[in-house]
């Protein structure tokens, strides 16, 4: 298969004029579309396929309240108020996964035994999957608040408290984007800025 570029108007989307949202239209987003997003997002490569993201989708009103409650103050109104929002988080046990994800080698020998490697390899790969979530959403139409300031002692205890290994990552609002919401675009740094050829 050969892959050709993306047209303008889908860079567009994904990149150049897609913007972080602090607040949404009142358009519903349905559970189809929140699978959908996981479908495609799974596609997305982590090292030897762990896919350490363990997502919640808060989508009642008790589950945004129960995450609002966690977040700093700024963050509140906008957990409320968006209609899903989601805990990104990352599972440090991963690796018993990886007999049925990485069935090519003996890949769960490689952590067994290291948490400080499986650690830095779940926060790695879910910060990944993060951000093929939030590419995953544009993709399909929708918009993304992801954001930190948030305490997360408190949204494990409330939402993976059956899953000990699972830590929060980052957090994210989701919806249908309300223009008015966003802030002037920042600054961003031309190639050479940050960038070197070696």
């Amino acid at each position: 298969m050969t892959t050709k570029p993306l047209d303008d108007a889908a860079l567009d989307q994904l990149f150049r004029t897609a913007r972080t949202y602090n607040g949404y239209t009142d358009q519903p987003v349905s559970e189809a579309e929140l699978r959908a997003i996981w479908d495609l997002m799974k596609m997305g490569p982590t090292s030897a396929n762990q896919m350490p993201a363990r997502l919640v989708w808060c989508v009642s009103d008790e589950a945004k309240a129960k995450l609002a409650a966690a977040a700093s103050e700024g963050n509140r109104p906008k957990i409320l108020a968006a209609p899903v929002s989601v805990v990104i988080g990352m599972d440090t046990d991963f690796h018993e996964h990886l007999p049925e994800l990485f069935p090519h080698a003996d890949a769960r020998s490689w952590f067994v035994g290291n948490e400080a490697l499986r650690n830095e390899s779940a926060f790695r790969n879910s910060s990944l999957q993060g951000g093929y979530f939030i590419l995953a959403a544009r993709a399909l139409g929708l918009d993304t608040g992801p954001m930190s300031g948030f305490d997360a002692k408190q949204v494990e205890a409330a939402f993976f408290a059956d899953q000990p290994t699972v830590r929060a990552n980052f957090i994210s609002t989701l919806g249908h984007g309300d223009p008015a919401t966003i802030f002037a675009r920042s600054p961003r740094p031309a190639f050479e800025k940050f960038n070197r050829l070696a």
